[in-house]
């Protein structure tokens, strides 16, 4: 693979309003190198700003920021043992049941956040399934987010399976910030699919907790899951 590539988050693709959404940035990593990786936030990725996914001394890759590091990559993927998922049906009830009673902690995400308009971000809410162990949301990915071949691209897939992994935590609006994140895509999705996302709880030790989230075409097959490790800081 090449030695070095040039990446850059467009600002609506933020997480946190001065920083890029976790799973859209992991998403260009893996692309990047053309394999699944597992990547460790350990700064805030920047946005409109040229970043370099590149070896260090030591041979490991890095994606910096300036000279300073934002993520380290390691080879690896979610391995994940999956639960059954859920229909459209369930995933779109499970939406609109999910809590609203609490200040969303990120309103602005790209991904999840309530303040973003229709069509300008996905909005994507995972509520509980009833008698189940798994939140679920439905997904229908617009066509601005397809490359040339027709489906989706692996950085919008993996930024869908980034904050329904929060919303697994049912923990209302408490803060938790995304340490890690893995993720693998047997098929990209295509524009229009009335897909599902579910995620769930693997782990849990004091303030951290890892999570797992998947995500089903229209026929209902697995094409995507993806792992977290969620971190709350000690203020929250």
């Amino acid at each position: 693979m090449s030695t070095e590539h040039r990446l850059r988050v467009p600002a609506r693709f933020c997480g946190p309003p001065t920083s890029a959404n976790g799973g859209y940035v992991a998403g260009l990593v893996a692309a990047a190198m053309n394999r699944d990786v597992i990547v460790r936030l350990v700064g805030p990725p920047p946005l409109d700003t040229d970043i370099t996914l590149r070896a260090d001394a030591e041979g490991q890759w890095k994606l910096f920021n300036d000279h300073s590091p934002v993520i380290e990559v390691r080879d690896g993927g979610p391995d994940l043992q999956v639960p059954e998922g859920c229909d459209y049906v369930t995933a779109l009830n499970a939406s609109i049941n999910a809590p609203t009673d609490f200040i969303h902690p990120c309103p602005g995400c790209f991904v999840c956040g309530p303040a973003r308009a229709v069509g300008e971000g996905l909005r994507l809410t995972a509520g509980a399934v009833p008698d189940r162990d798994i939140v679920a949301t439905p997904w229908v990915p617009a066509a601005e987010f397809a490359l040339g071949d027709g489906k989706i691209a692996p950085e919008i897939i993996a930024a869908g399976l980034d904050c329904p992994g929060y919303m697994a935590l049912r923990s209302g609006g408490a803060s938790w910030l995304l340490g890690e994140y893995s993720l693998h895509i047997d098929r990209r999705v295509h524009p229009g699919e009335a897909c599902v996302i579910t995620g769930w709880e693997l782990s849990r030790r004091g303030r951290v907790a890892t999570v797992g989230t998947a995500l089903y075409d229209e026929a209902g097959l697995l094409c995507a899951v993806a792992r977290g490790t969620w971190i709350q800081p000690r203020s929250a």
